[in-house]
């Protein structure tokens, strides 16, 4: 039975699947900015998977909540960056009594704890997506690499999600263990991504240079510390061998695990810069740090477990964003990051 489906996003993420829900014949509405909801009824959406270009036009758009409390929906997609849910939260708590399942497929492990908290556990489906979907323009998208997505929880809803979604073309994988499931996606979101941008480096460029290569290990290595604390496991996401990685960064020495981490990231992000290096510099005053990175400091600090690198990499990127230190401060600055690093944490050397 096909589904109405409202999506609040119609970003990278949000036009892949709703694209693809619709295109397999599921009513599909998106919540999108006014100025934007013009262009998007006129173009459609314009989706490149696999090589093969399709035009959805069948999609519905609504500008905000209030235009969605007259209608039906049987789930709701939130695929926005997590630092909109703030902006979005209100609106959800001011319909829950009519709201459907939420699918919520925000990076990070805790918006669904704070999606819960408001709404109620019983309405929560935890998701995540890991396939690569650039967004060139609004109402473009080109899938760059087709992996999937991951469901998890107890709700009666999730595993026929899987099943939806797998119909619509895309690899849908069920997990029992929602925390498991994103915390493992948190630790692939760490690494190129908040050195990235501090330092205006490419992944590569960040992977060939020793010092800051530990750095990335340290990061991942205290998320996994933490997540080992909590007795969180780590587990493979569709088509991401997250457990291969965890095993590499953990126990392999520096030298050996450089060429595969660097190939894996490599491969994994193609040209593209990561995602915190793209909001520092496109002037957006928001980045995900603080739920990835800063997620992995709060977690340790209710675990007893030290994360001086993470806590490093989020003040420091917070700091940037918000003015506090300028741009061109570390811009291809290699040696006054690192110098500043070990004043305030620790030197780390290779192994």
């Amino acid at each position: 039975m096909k589904k109405r489906i409202l999506i609040l996003g119609a970003g990278a993420i949000g036009s892949y699947l709703g694209g693809s829900l619709a295109l397999d014949g599921h009513e599909v509405t998106f919540l999108e900015r006014e100025k934007d909801i013009s262009s998007l009824q006129k173009q459609g959406i314009i989706m490149e998977v696999g090589g093969i270009r399709s035009t959805v036009s069948s999609a519905d758009y609504i500008s905000s909540l209030d235009q969605a409390q007259n209608r039906e929906f049987d789930l709701i997609i939130l695929a926005v960056k997590t630092y909109h849910l703030d902006r979005l939260l209100p609106g959800l708590i001011h319909l829950q009594d009519n709201l459907p399942p939420l699918l919520c497929l925000q990076n990070g492990v805790e918006s669904e704890r704070r999606l819960a908290s408001a709404l109620g556990a019983n309405m929560i489906i935890p998701g995540t997506v890991t396939s690569a979907v650039d967004c060139p323009a609004k109402g473009n998208i080109i899938v760059r690499k087709m992996r999937g997505m991951g469901i998890a929880g107890s709700h009666p809803m999730a595993r026929d999600l899987v099943q939806i979604f797998l119909e619509a073309g895309i690899h849908c994988k069920y997990y029992s263990n929602p925390e498991s499931m994103k915390w493992s996606k948190l630790v692939t979101n760490l690494l190129g991504n908040a050195s990235s941008a501090i330092l205006n480096l490419t992944s590569a460029q960040i992977y060939s240079n020793p010092a800051l290569y530990q750095i990335e290990l340290e990061q991942v290595r205290e998320a996994l510390n933490v997540m080992q604390n909590q007795g969180i496991n780590v587990v493979n996401l569709p088509g991401v061998p997250v457990k291969i990685l965890a095993g590499l960064i953990k126990y392999l020495p520096y030298w050996l695990s450089k060429p595969l981490l660097a190939r894996m990231i490599g491969e994994g992000r193609g040209k593209k810069m990561p995602s915190f290096h793209i909001d520092l510099y496109s002037g957006r005053g928001q980045s995900e740090v603080n739920q990835l990175n800063g997620a992995v400091v709060r977690a340790g600090k209710k675990s007893h477990t030290p994360t001086p690198v993470n806590s490093f990499l989020t003040d420091t990127l917070l700091a940037l964003i918000k003015g506090d230190i300028p741009l061109e401060t570390y811009s291809q600055g290699t040696e006054e990051f690192l110098s500043h690093f070990s004043s305030i944490t620790m030197e780390i050397q290779p192994d």
